[in-house]
């Protein structure tokens, strides 16, 4: 999406007269931080300013939002949620794992929302998805929780890979120690070989797939990461290119070409979490508003790139999916 383009959709803030960027200032402004990149996020900014929506608040006339992207580099995170709340900020949405962590570590005492993919009592963000306690809730989509799931719906299509690779981002380090203990434990049960490859960077995709064959796997699984759901395109080329069946989390992967997904329906949470700051700007303490589970899960398959691959999908499998794409 062109620069242009992007700005029409967060209202157009640069292109205001002067006049009306200073009432701008006057509203209650929300921070958004997210850990990837604003072009890659456009429908589910979409999403969260729906949900924003339907609690009466519309971007640019009742309430001005502060846009802050790490572009993939985890480590601006910190500085960009201290900069948001120095603004200040009237809440905090932070829309991404990474995102979320930065922002409780920070221990401001701006309210959070955030939307994640992993268990938020696991990572210490909230006492309880009932009771989250302090300044922070928000809404997961557990997709991490059924990463054991999507190792069976690989052995289910390849029955016959003995070795199985699991993409994960170092710099990501909860989210990937979390991934690799479920799917270690999984693997042994269906007796498969796991071998864990990182990736951190775009030059690090390349050498990751340029090693699959050399390390005998069947199949690659990439794991929870903004990063790698950024970089769904590349990857579903990757692989394409590779001739490696892959299973991603998320449905764009196979868009673009890929093999197959597992994983929640991003969108619908990220409108959840606008819901949720609507509400806290309305008053509501984040302490009394459970953390939200967005228990959609999607199974999409890409029959062209299965037949690309030489693979018969199992007509179980393909009557569970939620998508095809022929």
């Amino acid at each position: 999406m062109r620069r242009r383009e992007f700005i029409t959709l967060l209202g157009g803030a640069a292109s205001w007269p002067l006049a009306a960027r200073a009432q701008q200032q006057r509203l209650p402004v929300i921070g958004f931080v997210n850990s990837s990149s604003p072009h890659l996020y456009v429908p589910f900014i979409r999403a969260w300013q729906q949900g924003l929506g339907e609690t009466g608040y519309a971007e640019g006339r009742n309430v001005a939002v502060e846009y802050r992207w790490a572009m993939g580099h985890y480590d601006r995170l910190p500085a960009l949620v201290t900069e948001l709340a120095g603004l200040p900020v009237a809440v905090l949405a932070a829309t991404s794992g990474p995102a979320a962590l930065a922002a409780k570590a920070a221990n401001t005492t701006v309210p959070i929302v955030f939307t994640m993919a992993a268990d938020p009592v696991e990572l210490g963000l909230v006492a309880s998805l009932a009771r989250p306690g302090a300044n922070i809730t928000g809404v997961t989509q557990m997709t991490t929780e059924v990463g054991p799931k999507r190792l069976e719906l690989m052995h289910e299509l390849l029955p016959a890979a003995a070795t199985v690779a699991l993409l994960v981002n170092p710099n990501n380090s909860v989210i990937a120690e979390t991934e690799q203990r479920n799917l270690r434990a999984t693997a042994r049960t269906l007796g498969r070989q796991l071998i864990v490859l990182n990736a951190g960077s775009e030059h690090d995709l390349d050498k990751v797939f340029a090693s699959l064959v050399e390390l005998r796997a069947g199949g690659l699984l990439i794991s929870t990461d903004p990063f790698f759901f950024g970089q769904s395109a590349r990857l579903a080329d990757l692989a394409q290119r590779h001739a490696m069946p892959t299973l991603s989390v998320d449905r764009e992967f196979v868009a673009a070409g890929g093999l197959i997904s597992y994983g929640g329906d991003v969108a619908h949470s990220y409108r959840l979490a606008g819901v949720y700051t609507g509400r806290i700007l309305k008053g509501d303490k984040p302490a009394d508003l459970p953390v939200q589970q967005s228990t959609k899960v999607e199974l999409h398959i890409n029959l062209k790139t299965a037949k690309a691959l030489g693979l018969t999908v199992p007509l179980p499998l393909l009557g569970r999916a939620d998508g095809v794409i022929e």
